[in-house]
Formats: structure tokens, C-alpha cells, sequence
């Protein structure tokens, strides 16, 4: 087990790692709207989501992966409301490639912010 770290991504805010990789597998944390520099984006879910993304494809690029590698994601929303927003965004992502995807709505997330992405990548 490989433990992935970039400062190109928010630090992890906790006792965990940004991704993890074992085998072929990368398995990335939840990642939120924070910057590298842990500043919070706030605003609009169109703003947050392309922070999300960033930092996932930052974490995805230290383990030697991208998005094209990417076999299973999931969302955590705030407000299901933010749905059809997010996933023109998602789509934007990931183009003809289309891995498996869960999205749900939860009560509460770190920070509050309004959504959480996480990833599972194979190389």
C-alpha cells in the first residue's frame, strides 16, 4: 500500500491520506472546495465543483493516473437540487469516458461545503 501525496491539492484535513494505492488501484479521499492552499471556495456549486475536480485530477497526476483511468466515482451533494449543475460540469470532465458514478444527498459535509467527490482510478 502506497500512500499519494501532492501539494498541488489541500492537504488531508485529518488522519487519512489524499489517495492511497494498492496494486493496480488508486483510491482517492473525498476531495471538497478547497484550494492547495486550503482556502475554501465558496459561492456557487459551478465554482466549487471545478475546485473539486482540480484537486482530484492533482491527486490522480501524483499517483500517475487521470481522469481517463477512472473506473468508479462517487458525489456527495448538499442539495440534489445542484444535480443537473453538477453533472453538465462532470460531463465537461469526463467526455466519452464514462465510469460508474453514485451521487447522493447527505445531510452535512466537512466545512459545510456543498458537495464531495471521491474517485477510484486503475493504472
Amino acid at each position: 500500500m502506497e500512500q499519494i501525496s501532492t501539494n498541488q491539492a489541500p492537504a488531508a484535513i485529518g488522519p487519512y491520506s489524499q489517495a492511497v494505492k494498492v496494486g493496480n488501484f488508486i483510491y482517492t479521499s473525498g476531495q471538497i472546495p478547497l484550494t492547495p492552499e486550503g482556502e475554501l471556495v465558496t459561492g456557487d456549486i459551478v465554482a466549487q465543483t471545478h475546485q473539486v475536480f482540480a484537486n482530484l485530477k492533482a491527486v490522480l497526476a501524483a499517483a500517475g493516473a487521470t481522469l481517463n483511468n477512472v473506473v468508479k466515482v462517487t458525489v456527495f451533494v448538499k442539495d440534489m437540487n445542484d444535480f443537473a449543475t453538477i453533472n453538465e460540469i462532470y460531463a465537461e470532465y469526463f467526455g466519452e469516458h464514462r465510469p460508474a458514478r453514485s451521487l447522493v444527498q447527505v445531510a452535512r459535509l466537512p466545512k459545510d461545503v456543498s458537495l464531495e467527490i471521491e474517485m477510484v482510478a486503475v493504472v
